[in-house]
């Protein structure tokens, strides 16, 4: 596979590319997970393609085997803290819905109950 696309100025690009620390706690060829600087749940972990896609739409016409990866290595993160099955996965798509950083990102979120619906 030939080196992924980035953007210079992307938050999510820089810490795939390692010039950003973060706490990374799981990664695949094609997927990074790391805690989010600001959980709103005790296990609060983004998931993102290495490859820069603006959005999970996007990811999904680009790769659909991406997009898979990352919503599967984000089940492996949730089993390896513990979650036992509970937790919720969110894709915000669009500043309206919250999304405030524009590189696709799947929140991983559990160790407390979730209420419906999210806000």
């Amino acid at each position: 596979m030939s080196a992924a696309p980035t953007h210079p100025d992307c938050l999510f690009c820089r810490i795939v590319a390692g010039e950003i620390p973060a706490e990374v706690v799981a990664r695949t060829d094609t997927s990074l997970a790391f805690r989010d600087v600001g959980p709103q749940a005790p296990t609060h972990v983004l998931v993102v393609p290495r490859r820069h896609v603006a959005n999970a739409g996007e990811l999904a016409d680009a790769s659909p085997a991406e997009l898979a990866d990352v919503t599967l290595l984000a089940r492996t993160v949730a089993e390896q803290e513990g979650l036992d099955g509970d937790y919720r996965l969110v894709f915000n798509t669009g500043a309206g819905a919250g999304q405030s950083v524009f590189h696709a990102h799947l929140h991983l979120l559990g160790g407390r109950a979730m209420k419906w619906p999210p806000g």
